[in-house]
């Protein structure tokens, strides 16, 4: 099993500051939403439902809440106007970036998405420029502290998974998005909690090594769009090494 990126343990303590300031709550009832809206309000027969419906209830989202955000996305409450929008584009040192977006304004979303690439050095580029730099996957993440290597490596063997990484403070295991459930009910049963699980991520064929004042600038630029409340994920294929991530603090 290979891959080391620092992207992932950055991406994962932002998650973790996000729910700690409640917009965590705000991202989950948008892909609860979306989710109803594409595949349906059953999470029986809508795999990104009930992926997103175990992340809610995770964060200890109440079921209303949960079950609201449903009836939202299938029409039967009004407020589930919601568009979703894939931005691609490059960060600073030619990093590639994509920003998984839900609005309600696409045009003032856009607008803003596009100032914060200008305003770190990189711009916004056209469908397809930097999405086929990555792959469809399930990405699931656990902390170092809940499980050991060889305990999931076990697991990623018996349940159909493709690899396990090292993510610093983390353990990343990516499996073909059908497979995701497999995995996820594995864990389940052996009583090991996840930081994340996503049904499906973008997760990068290849990593870029960024240094100096691309790597700052990268860092800015990935913390303002974590920080946008219409951003649902952002995926990008830069790495920072250890001393430099110490550097820049």
């Amino acid at each position: 099993m290979s891959g080391h990126s620092k992207w992932a343990t950055i991406k994962h303590k932002k998650a973790a500051t996000d729910a700690k300031r409640g917009k965590i709550f705000t991202r989950l009832i948008k892909e609860i939403q979306i989710a109803a809206r594409g595949g349906g309000g059953d999470p029986d027969g809508n795999p990104r439902l009930r992926t997103a419906i175990l992340a809610a209830k995770g964060v200890s989202m109440p079921s209303d809440n949960i079950k609201k955000a449903i009836m939202r996305g299938t029409g039967e409450l009004e407020g589930g106007q919601i568009d979703e929008i894939m931005f691609e584009g490059y960060g600073p040192g030619g990093a590639a970036v994509l920003v998984m977006v839900a609005t309600d304004n696409r045009n003032r979303t856009v607008a803003e998405i596009r100032h914060m690439f200008g305003k770190q050095g990189g711009n916004l580029g056209e469908q397809g420029s930097v999405s086929w730099m990555f792959e469809r996957k399930s990405q699931i993440v656990i902390s170092k502290e809940n499980a050991d290597e060889d305990t999931l490596m076990n697991l990623v063997l018996e349940s159909g998974a493709e690899d396990l990484k090292d993510s610093g403070d983390n353990w990343e295991i990516i499996s073909d998005p059908t497979a995701h459930d497999a995995v996820v009910a594995a864990l389940a049963a052996a009583s090991i909690a996840t930081e994340s699980a996503e049904a499906v991520a973008m997760v990068p064929k290849n990593l870029l090594q960024i240094e100096g004042k691309n790597a700052a600038g990268m860092m800015r630029l990935s913390d303002a769009l974590e920080e946008h409340d219409d951003v649902q994920n952002v995926y990008s294929n830069f790495d920072i090494s250890e001393e430099e991530l110490e550097r820049l603090g």
